[in-house]
């Protein structure tokens, strides 16, 4: 598990990931982080903060604001089974209010994201997928290819929570939009990264950080400063937060070296059918094979490994540091 933990640049080149999000203020700081990091192929996007049409339009901004070169793919305008449910209450009803962007000039693929997933998936071995959205669009690139899950280095997954939810008790956003997705990720065997709101709530930001942001003094820290002060007064309001929760560049810092998230290996599974926590993502940390089965050639269960490193806990100056240091790299 450590190898997934080493250094950004590796034989000399950075790391090959594609960033799978629905833009958002957070999703906008995650991208940022990681292109200041990685090489990103590409962005796909899908339906959870706002609509897909509108999380589309939000990635294309970010990209113009930051004077990125990257493919932009359009995916899925709905969960696999229920019907979607967005949050404009947090992030606005664009999903990225609070700065007036001019007219996106970036291109959206003419490919949609799952094709655009399945053709770089199968042309390149070893790529790192980081998920701050639904899932939707991974579930259903796995279906279409399963054979992808042996070439997919790992996926980071913005969702979930080790401990309570957000839109429920239970549920993390994320999670909760389309749990059906996050099952299949979650059962396909890929090494994963899985950062909660249990760690992704102590990742805030207040007035004071906003405002060493602005005073970077270039044309993108200025304008996430605006975007973030939006957000911000959001998450005052409707939660009473004193700072507001960075969730999804969590997703890319669990990745970078040094480490700024600290993380336990788990059993990670997603409930489906309860009640009151349709949604969840239930961590077992004991590792008793008893309730962790895994049938092997089709005889009798035994202890299946962890499939998920479970953040547990982040520096958060260390991660407030990361993100001063990407924005104030950008034009």
């Amino acid at each position: 598990m450590d190898a997934s933990r080493e250094t950004v640049r590796l034989a000399g080149r950075r790391r090959p990931v594609i960033l799978d999000c629905d833009p958002g203020h957070d999703d906008a700081l995650a991208i940022l982080l990681a292109a200041r990091h990685f090489d990103v192929l590409g962005i796909t996007t899908v339906a959870g903060n706002v609509d897909v049409d509108r999380t589309t339009l939000n990635a294309r901004r970010i990209v113009d604001l930051a004077g990125l070169d990257v493919p932009i793919a359009r995916g899925c305008a709905a969960p696999l089974v229920q019907p979607a449910v967005h949050a404009p209450e947090i992030h606005g009803e664009s999903g990225l209010d609070g700065y007036e962007f001019p007219p996106p000039r970036a291109p959206v693929e003419a490919r949609d994201a799952v094709t655009f997933l399945v053709d770089t998936l199968r042309a390149r071995d070893g790529i790192t997928l980081i998920a701050t959205g639904p899932l939707t669009n991974l579930a259903m690139a796995l279906r279409t290819a399963p054979e992808l899950a042996g070439r997919i280095r790992e996926i980071s997954v913005m969702g979930g929570s080790a401990t309570f939810g957000n839109v429920t008790p239970a549920a993390e956003f994320n999670a909760w939009f389309d749990p059906e997705a996050a099952a299949v990720v979650f059962q396909s065997g890929i090494p994963l990264w899985m950062c909660g709101l249990n760690v992704t709530r102590q990742a805030g930001i207040d007035p004071a950080g906003i405002a060493r942001i602005e005073a970077l003094g270039t044309r993108t820290s200025r304008a996430m400063a605006a975007l973030l002060r939006f957000y911000f007064d959001r998450q005052r309001d409707r939660v009473g937060v004193a700072s507001a929760s960075l969730h999804d560049p969590c997703a890319v810092a669990i990745l970078l070296q040094p480490p700024v998230i600290s993380w336990v290996p788990a059993h990670v599974a997603v409930e489906l059918r309860g009640e009151h926590t349709r949604g969840m993502t239930v961590c077992d940390v004991r590792h008793v094979p008893h309730f962790n089965p895994a049938a092997v050639d089709g005889g009798p269960p035994r202890g299946a490994p962890p499939n998920a490193h479970v953040a547990v806990g982040i520096d958060r100056g260390a991660f407030l540091r990361l993100i001063e240091d990407a924005l104030a790299s950008y034009p």
